[in-house]
């Protein structure tokens, strides 16, 4: 019965996405259809993240499984059918107002941006199911008086009127509608339109002002943005970044038990030793959360200092330390009084060494240390130079790693299956490393071992595929060129490189070391002989 399960659920998985379109070969593909190990589709070769197939509850399956027994477990649930792991990630629904004449915000200040109008539409945060509303009624220049109970909720208890000395300017940033957490109200000096942006993916922060200016500092085409070339690009990257294979051993090609017990405790030790999930962080913030760490602050002083340790998880689904209320201190205290979009000379991306802009969010990571910083479009896989996805990391020897190319530093991987390879024997041909077994033709899966191959864009085909499907034709005789066979090649004709082929089509004299013409595949050694034929 246990085998029939198991023999069930490999029929299942290989039906997965059967039949998608290619969205790399269009119509020459017939539909996805998986090949039984090399993870590609049979028809096209081109892998399952180029087929028009919805992976999102795969991948948050897969992500789910890697965080599984890891501090990072606030970023999982377990479906209550079967109780397997699943990721939930961040997608967020924020309400935006177009660029307009607002305040200008302190950075180390988390604040709600409203409308100064009382009849403006209701602005709103969706994160996941959870919705929070902040009605816009707010009136006149300050925010006291007339703002409902919700719209006042601040760390110290009342609503905050602008910061004195600071004049309206005009924002380079959107203004942002944030949910009712604790929060200073800014209000903006008109009214300006809103429209809602859906975001497949955004760092787990209270603040979505940083939430939002994290995402605004990635490249354009790499922002995920619902429905965008950026939203694709994340898609791509999970599959790419974190293959589920380097980490269930289910997800393999036959492992022997030795092979399965090895890929557990390098599963294990990864995630002890290397695996995390960045942290964004205003840098104005982290010298206040770090000065109260070492008890340099006043916690719950005049500063509005927290005493929060720095080595907490985010309670619902945050990656990283998270702040107990609004206000994070004094802009003195924190050097936040530069003007915004200025230049921090203490602050320095660890990957570009550029100061951090004023008010700019930072990307930390714990397993480096919080002395250490990157620009959010910095946080790059150290080989691939690839964003991270989601911020998923793998720290090693002071480098950053994406789930693959951490696992390519530790352990080599078969060019024909993409899996590590975990047997005390296999072979390397070619530059690269392939399980004894799958040393195979690329199209028929003859194993090659002993046997004649010719690479043919970078795999190996054996010869009876390589005459069927690559060889060129003779221009003279008309046959296949052999993969050995000595050829003269001229644009796009070839010839076998031999007497009975290589001659003038008018006299038939051999051209082999001679001058030649040649005109639509035909060879001549004169123009006398070309206007005769």
């Amino acid at each position: 019965m246990e085998i029939e399960k198991e023999v069930k659920k490999m029929t299942l998985g290989h039906e997965f996405g059967a039949g998608a379109a290619c969205l790399k070969c269009k119509d020459k593909c017939e539909g996805f259809e998986l090949h039984f190990w090399r993870k590609i589709c049979r028809n096209c070769k081109c892998g399952l993240a180029e087929h028009n197939v919805q992976m999102n509850t795969e991948e948050n399956k897969k992500v789910g499984k890697l965080f599984e027994d890891t501090k990072y477990t606030g970023l999982i649930a377990k479906l209550k059918t079967d109780g397997v792991p699943v990721y939930r990630g961040n997608a967020v629904t924020i309400t935006l107002g177009s660029p307009a004449i607002a305040q200008t915000v302190l950075p180390c200040t988390a604040h709600t941006v409203l409308p100064a109008s009382a009849t403006a539409a209701v602005p709103h945060t969706t994160t996941g199911a959870q919705s929070s509303v902040l009605p816009a009624t707010a009136s006149g220049g300050t925010a006291s008086g007339g703002l409902p109970a919700a719209a006042r909720i601040t760390p110290s208890g009342g609503a905050q009127a602008r910061p004195a000395g600071v004049a309206p300017v005009k924002a380079n940033t959107a203004s942002v509608s944030i949910s009712s957490t604790p929060a200073n109200v800014v209000l903006v000096n008109k009214e300006t339109p809103l429209q809602s942006v859906t975001y497949e993916w955004a760092p787990p922060v209270a603040n979505k002002y940083v939430a939002v200016r994290y995402i605004e500092l990635l490249p354009p085409e790499k922002r995920p943005v619902a429905g965008t070339e950026g939203a694709a690009y994340r898609r791509q990257q999970m599959a790419r970044q974190l293959p589920e294979h380097d980490q269930d051993p289910a997800k393999c090609h036959e492992l022997s038990p030795a092979e399965v017990k090895k890929m557990q405790q390098f599963v294990r030790k990864y995630k002890d030793e290397a695996l995390g999930v960045g942290d964004v962080r205003l840098p104005e913030e982290m010298v206040l959360l770090q000065a109260a760490e070492t008890g340099q602050g006043e916690p719950g002083g005049a500063g509005g200092v927290k005493a929060v340790g720095l080595k907490g998880t985010a309670g619902a689904g945050g990656a990283g330390p998270v702040s107990a209320g609004g206000a994070m201190g004094t802009a003195a205290a924190a050097g936040a009084m530069a003007a915004p979009g200025s230049t921090q000379q203490s602050f320095s991306c660890r990957r570009c060494n550029q100061p951090m802009r004023v008010g700019d969010p930072a990307v930390y990571a714990e397993r480096a240390g919080y002395d250490k910083l990157w620009h959010p479009g910095c946080f790059v896989c150290c080989t691939c130079d690839e964003l991270l996805v989601d911020m998923i990391y793998f720290w090693k020897r002071g480098k950053l790693y994406c789930g693959r190319h951490y696992g390519d530093s530790e352990k080599p991987r078969c060019a024909g299956c993409d899996e590590l390879i975990f047997s005390n024997e296999y072979t390397q041909a070619e530059g690269h490393n392939w399980h004894l077994k799958h040393f195979c033709c690329f199209d028929c899966d003859l194993v090659l071992a002993g046997e004649t191959y010719v690479m043919e864009q970078d795999k190996p085909v054996c010869t009876a595929c390589y005459m069927n499907n690559y060889a060129v034709k003779c221009s003279g005789c008309g046959k296949a060129v052999e993969p050995e066979a000595q050829r003269v090649s001229y644009g796009e004709h070839h010839w076998h490189a031999a007497p009975q082929c290589f001659k003038c089509s008018g006299c038939a004299k051999v051209l082999m070391g001679q001058r030649f013409m040649a005109v639509q595949g035909r060879l001549f050694c004169s123009v006398e002989c070309k206007k005769k034929a």
